[in-house]
């Protein structure tokens, strides 16, 4: 153990008999010690006066990047899917019925009162 923390162990609180802990300050150092040590990390950071527009123009520049790249992309989904229909539907013989070839009975209607 460290000589610096070899009263902490004791400064910790024992438990008593009737379930008791005594004054814990080991904790308490420790926030304090975490305290003073990130307030003079802090005091040495310095942000760059445009480090705001800049991190801002960035982001733009992605999300407009990002809309871009999805709306080529749905255009091309698009126009080979409409080329894959056109070329099925003219791939058919010629002689062939069309998709709707009107030979068809309409479907019977529902018998009145039913």
């Amino acid at each position: 153990m460290n000589s610096d923390h070899a009263g902490d162990a004791g400064e910790a609180g024992a438990i008593g008999a009737a379930g008791v802990t005594g004054p814990v300050s080991a904790p308490v150092q420790t926030e304090e010690r975490l305290r003073e040590a990130m307030t003079a990390l802090a005091g040495h950071v310095h942000a760059a006066p445009d480090a705001y527009r800049t991190a801002r123009g960035q982001w733009h520049r992605r999300e407009r990047r990002r809309r871009l790249v999805l709306g080529t992309l749905i255009a091309v989904v698009f126009t080979l899917a409409t080329l894959a229909g056109l070329w099925v539907l003219n791939s058919a013989p010629a002689d062939s019925p069309g998709v709707f070839d009107g030979d068809r009975m309409p479907a019977p209607a529902a018998p009145p009162g039913g």
